[in-house]
């Protein structure tokens, strides 16, 4: 048995990918012979969130310390050296395989209540390939008495091409991004990309520059599309799309692990319905009614 459980296969036309039960997780995904994301083998359990699904909050709770409904609670500090609490509940969880077909697969994970997130959810994600890729949905329905705050994400790294994240170019369509403290990335203020080293509104190499910021203030398309392009030297690459209003946040990350293997070799590329510590701040915090289904959808092409 594979660390990451059942491996579910898809494929259509150019386009392949593996799913697995273990976070629900993207391991691979290929147009033809070219990844376009960093994926992992199936007999390696997955590094750190490497294409899971973050759920009931991404990126990170301050202390892992929030307080809902007039309830003060602590959460796990899964992100023990920064003292937060990171990437939600269900990335290490088994996942059951609900429907599957040759291009489709869909798994669902309820959560149960616990002293830390009293609130019952029923999480299903959606795998679907097609001409435009691969669309990547997580939907949570509320099935407690009471409301419950939520947040989602995805955590795939994305690549452009052969090489490292220095190599590639990027292109994001935000006009501002959150400052964070250097020592745990928690936020600071918002301030402008006009001027500083994030400034990607134009696609530009990345080079040396470190990043592990959320940005916001999406400029979308006529279909309120927003869309992060990462371009390799030969103008290949891959994209992300998803609705801006429903994700109007997005963490950027250049996987910088000095002295290990996977050092810079992918860009996180992680579409969020909040920012870090919405749990606390509030800032775009969905809260779900009982009976409340929220979706968010994501795509990966290639280019």
């Amino acid at each position: 048995m594979s660390p990451s459980g059942t491996q579910v296969e898809l494929r259509h036309g150019d386009y392949t990918a593996v799913v697995t039960e273990a976070g629900a997780t993207l391991r691979t995904l290929h147009h033809g012979q070219r990844p376009l994301v960093v994926g992992f083998d199936v007999d390696e359990i997955r590094p750190a969130h490497r294409g899971a699904v973050l759920a009931p909050w991404p990126n990170r709770i301050a202390d892992g310390r929030y307080e809902f409904a007039g309830q003060a609670r602590q959460l796990p500090l899964t992100e023990p050296d920064r003292r937060n609490a990171l990437h939600g509940l269900v990335t290490w969880v088994r996942w059951d395989v609900v429907t599957e077909s040759a291009a489709a697969v869909e798994l669902a994970h309820r959560l149960v209540p616990q002293p830390y997130y009293p609130h019952p959810l029923d999480l299903r994600v959606h795998y679907q390939l097609d001409e435009a890729g691969l669309h990547w949905t997580v939907s949570a329905t509320n099935t407690g008495n009471g409301p419950a705050p939520y947040g989602t994400a995805p955590h795939p790294y994305l690549v452009a091409g052969d090489g490292r994240v220095d190599e590639w170019s990027l292109e994001l369509p935000a006009t501002e991004y959150l400052e964070v403290t250097p020592d745990r990335l928690l936020p600071v203020g918002r301030a402008p990309v006009d001027g500083s080293a994030f400034d990607f509104r134009a696609a530009r190499t990345i080079g040396d520059t470190f990043v592990d910021h959320a940005f916001t203030a999406l400029s979308a398309d006529d279909r309120g599309t927003a869309q992060v392009r990462v371009l390799a030297a030969d103008g290949r690459g891959v994209a992300c799309t998803w609705d801006a209003a429903n994700c109007p946040w997005v963490q950027i990350h250049t996987a910088d692990r000095p002295g290990e293997a996977g050092h810079r070799v992918g860009l996180a590329v992680e579409p969020m319905t909040c920012p870090p510590d919405a749990f606390n701040s509030g800032v775009d915090l969905v809260v779900m009614a009982p009976g409340e289904t929220h979706r968010a959808t994501w795509t990966i092409s290639a280019l």
